[in-house]
């Protein structure tokens, strides 16, 4: 079966004391969540992720880094590796979000390259794929998202590539207040899973934890999750209030 999860992408949002003290508020929120099934993970910005995983420590709520560098080590300034995002407790990275890939622009190749380093690093890539709303109107929507997970996660083995979790996050959805309908959401889920059935399977398709991200939030999220191949979210503006953030994980 599965995993359920809700993860808070919290982009490029808070001060580090404000970051500490949302983290501290959503883990006093979450202990009285009867279901822990549904997996959470924060996603901080870099300068968080010492001390969150300090926060956090002894709860079941996991910490990611939102990028990593393609690189190992070496004269690369500004980048932050692999290991270094692993040595302070992180367990999973966010790579090839549709921010990423438009304003510094990542490619494919290059994100296959950060999941290779991650899954090396036993780190959970958390693998975002989207259009926008011109490939949407312009009938290219499917042909974006196979591109795009097939140049970058389909050539890893059916063990590495069972630990990668996928992102569905529409772009022309995130930040505008316009949400995929729940069929729209489905739809696209059911094409990711086919996609990595003619792949790997239908047993390893089955077990893919697929996340809708675009614009859900508290009041939307029932609906989107009622779905039966959305299997979580990621969660840009509504992972900033806690309380909403809960509202997320507890809509299944």
């Amino acid at each position: 079966m599965r995993k359920k999860i809700v993860a808070g992408n919290w982009k490029m949002n808070t001060t580090l004391q404000e970051g500490v003290n949302l983290a501290k508020t959503v883990r006093r929120l979450h202990n009285n969540v009867q279901d822990k099934e549904v997996g959470v993970i924060l996603a901080a910005p870099f300068t968080h992720l010492s001390e969150l995983c300090n926060a956090l420590a002894g709860s079941t709520i996991l910490v990611a880094a939102q990028n990593c560098a393609s690189e190992t080590k070496g004269a690369f300034t500004g980048e932050v590796s692999v290991d270094m995002i692993k040595s302070v407790g992180c367990k999973a990275v966010i790579i090839g979000h549709s921010e990423r890939r438009a304003y510094y622009h990542e490619t494919n190749a290059l994100l296959k390259k950060k999941a290779e380093l991650l899954l090396k690093a036993n780190l959970t890539p958390i693998f975002c794929c989207g259009e926008t709303l011109a490939e949407r109107e312009s009938g290219k929507l499917f042909d974006v998202i196979k591109s795009q997970i097939s140049e970058a996660i389909f050539e890893f083995n059916h063990d590495d590539f069972q630990k990668i979790i996928i992102a569905y996050e529409p772009v022309w959805a995130i930040g505008t207040g316009v949400t995929a309908t729940a069929a729209q959401a489905q739809e696209m889920h059911a094409y990711i899973r086919q996609l990595i059935a003619e792949k790997y399977g239908r047993p390893v398709a089955e077990e893919i934890t697929i996340l809708y991200g675009g614009s859900c939030k508290g009041s939307n999220a029932k609906e989107l999750f009622s779905n039966p191949d959305v299997d979580g979210g990621l969660i840009g503006g509504a992972a900033l209030d806690a309380e909403d953030f809960i509202k997320i994980i507890t809509s299944f």
